[in-house]
């Protein structure tokens, strides 16, 4: 075949990849939008959930499209309110009938101190979300007029969910352009290029867009509601940070194979052999550990496992196809100014080269001064506290969380999220009368009733979602379940119940919690065993994948540990999410092995001609510069979660970046290699490494005799 042959075919094999790469995402792009499937509860709790139980029963009351707004009042000088500013009240209250449904407003409730006055508004649910948004908006517009030095704030359930929905509300294009910004300015930094960096740039970002439309025809076909920001917003640094450090094993490999190869096909081909295993073995290792997810409890989570997984397999199907091909039409101009020439010297792994043969000297001492610093770091999250309160889920707080702080200086903290508990009309008194006794109840109040379920309305004197409100949500329990006659009609598919059932957010945030426990014991052991089972079939023997697996433990107590200390001493973050432990588990195993395999398996590709000791020095030289520029990216990537306005994901983005800088500035630079170095050919153990001719470093290539 002629040398202008192969370049026309290998050109026209390039474009081609590149022309179906653009066909298969505008097919996605076409894809039907199915319907969201009809939701469990609000919570995504199953309902073998008393909470989910409970929210199902009220669906047969009078009252079930009906949720009330809590508008707020108080002087501006926090002093008692004036009989001036109780009159501007009480005619505001009779202006607020025509958002009311039946257009009942109660009269203003007055604090004992005077200081803050509640007047609920009863809105109706019917139209969803949007609908309920709108009346809130529209609530909040009619109290602008309200007399100087007065404070009015619209708080409670309805307003809770549209400031959630509201602080998302343009964030899908904060976190892009924050995170393509980030990604561009590493990359033009690594490769010190004004072009090289475009191309990666352009599959990632189109990977990412990618995903984030084919979620929204997977995800309700697995019969899970459209995620929400919260699991878009992971989805997408996800997808950035993988495709990214995909992309970075590859270019890194190409340019070492232009040194010696004049034809850049030929040398793409062995690049591609050569990194193909490492991004196959790390993606899998992700989309396992993110499949685990399905196991939850919780339908976020579960919605979460598919997006992360669809976005990891797309991912790895752009830096093995999509991205060669586009490199490839490029040519080796693409790496101006430093353009690899055949025969040319490699300008990267000096740095690495010499750490690692620092490492070798000492590998013992190494080792341990490694392990302990990892202890004393995990150490830090001894006083590690978990669980926020309804008004610290916010990272920017919106008028519901300021008026729910308002409404708890003079009115029991419960007030604006009343827990509802279901029983049956006939024991409706007994249950008010007995749970109105009970500690750490502020008022307990019938409410509606229907034929077979009734109400009843319980305040708490803590603020929902701290400790003490799980407590009384403990105890609220107990006590019901002593009442004879007390339980409702069970729900299609949930256990009868012993007693009445506790509802409402209050006992749904604390089931909630209690979801996560039970998440946590389930999928932290099968994770590792999965990340375990992919090392043991990557690298054939057992020793250097239960060392690699405890590495990632020891990095992840580490990064818990450490980050706790910056959120309890920097960021004065009163406790983690509940959530947190399991998603910053799930991610740190996942990603922070795919540092290990990639030093790893280089190093047992060199080590078939030099040996164990040689063949991680070598591993690290010519290594070290794209792991630890990939490990810092995906890092930076996750920081940027931060841009987004839940404590949740601002927790999970600093616990990934510091776990993510852990695995690679000290895991796998230092501990793993010194492992290595002390184990020497015992570190592959039960398998052995065929050692290969010392002249045999071009086996599988093909002769090259094309120049760009």
């Amino acid at each position: 075949m002629s040398v202008f042959t192969r370049v026309v075919r290998g050109r026209q094999a390039a474009w081609l990849t590149v022309l179906a790469a653009i066909v298969f995402g505008a097919i996605v792009f076409g894809l039907p939008k199915p319907d969201n499937p009809a939701p469990v509860s609000s919570t995504g709790l199953s309902v073998q959930w008393q909470s989910t139980q409970a929210e199902r029963l009220q669906e047969q009351l009078p009252s079930r499209d009906v949720q009330p707004a809590l508008v707020v009042v108080s002087r501006t000088d926090r002093a008692a309110l004036t009989e001036v500013d109780r009159a501007a009240l009480t005619e505001q209250s009779g202006e607020l009938r025509q958002f009311a449904v039946g257009g009942g407003v109660s009269p203003p409730q007055v604090s004992p101190d005077g200081t803050v006055a509640l007047v609920a508004v009863p809105l109706s649910t019917v139209g969803g979300q949007e609908e309920t948004s709108a009346r809130i908006d529209q609530l909040r517009t009619a109290l602008d007029d309200v007399p100087a030095g007065l404070n009015v704030e619209v708080t409670g359930g309805p307003a809770f969910a549209t400031d959630l929905t509201k602080v998302f509300a343009g964030a899908d294009i904060t976190l892009l352009a924050v995170t393509a910004s980030v990604v561009a300015l590493l990359l033009l930094i690594t490769y010190r290029s004004p072009f090289l960096w475009i191309v990666p740039l352009v599959v990632v970002a189109a990977t990412e867009q990618l995903t984030l439309r084919a979620l929204e025809t997977a995800v309700p076909a697995f019969g899970i509601n459209q995620p929400g920001g919260a699991v878009t917003g992971i989805a997408s640094v996800l997808v950035f940070g993988a495709a990214t450090n995909y992309a970075l094993l590859l270019i890194a490999r190409y340019r070492e194979e232009l040194r010696r190869e004049e034809d850049r096909f030929v040398a793409m081909r062995a690049a591609l052999r050569r990194v193909a295993e490492p991004i196959i073995a790390s993606g899998s290792t992700v989309v396992l550990g993110v499949l685990t997810l399905l196991l939850s409890e919780q339908e976020l989570n579960r919605a979460l496992a598919i997006a992360c997984a669809t976005g990891v397999i797309l991912a790895m199907l752009s830096a093995l196809f999509v991205l060669p091909a586009a490199l490839l039409i490029f040519g080796r101009g693409l790496f101006w100014p430093f353009v690899p020439r055949v025969g040319s010297a490699a300008r990267e792994g000096r740095l690495w080269g010499r750490l690692g043969a620092a490492v070798e000297r000492r590998p013992v001492p190494v080792a341990l001064l490694a392990t302990l610093l990892l202890a004393g770091l995990a150490l830090g999250g001894l006083g590690i506290r978990s669980g926020l309160s309804e008004t610290e889920q916010f990272r920017v707080k919106p008028e519901a969380v300021a008026g729910a702080e308002t409404l708890a200086r003079s009115f029991p903290a419960g007030t604006t999220q009343p827990v509802a508990v279901l029983t049956t009309p006939s024991a409706l008194q007994a249950v008010t009368n007995a749970l109105a006794e009970v500690p750490g109840v502020a008022s307990a109040r019938p409410g509606p009733a229907g034929a077979q379920v009734a109400q009843v309305d319980v305040v708490l004197e803590a603020e929902p979602g701290t400790a003490a409100a799980n407590r009384a949500v403990e105890v609220l329990r107990d006590r019901v379940e002593t009442i004879p006659g007390s339980a409702p009609p069970a729900v299609d598919g949930a256990p009868a119940p012993a007693g009445a059932l506790v509802g409402g957010a209050v006992a749904a945030t604390y089931d909630e919690n209690e979801a996560n426990g039970k998440d946590l014991r389930l999928i932290l052991p099968i994770i590792l065993l999965l990340v375990g089972a992919v090392l043991v079939l990557l690298l054939r023997g057992l020793v250097a994948p239960v060392l690699l697996v405890l590495t990632v433990i020891a990095s992840f107590f580490a990064s818990i540990g450490a980050s706790w200390l910056l959120f309890d001493h920097v960021f004065d973050m009163p406790a983690l999410d509940s959530g947190v432990l399991l998603l910053a588990f799930v991610f740190l195993v996942a990603l922070g092995v795919d540092y290990n395999i990639f030093l790893v398996t280089r190093a047992r590709e060199d080590a078939r001609r030099s040996g164990t000791r040689d063949g991680m020095l070598s591993a690290l030289r010519v290594t070290g510069g794209v792991i630890t520029s990939a490990g810092i990216l995906l890092a930076a990537v996750f920081a940027v979660l931060g841009v987004l306005p839940l404590i949740l994901l601002t927790q999970i983005g600093i616990i990934v970046c510091v776990g993510v800088l852990l695995d690679t500035l000290l895991v796998r630079t230092i501990l793993v290699p010194a492992l290595a170095f002390t184990l020497g050919d015992r570190f592959w153990w039960p398998g052995r490494i065929a050692r290969k001719p010392v002249n045999d470093t071009s086996a599988g290539r093909e002769p090259a005799n094309t120049r760009d």
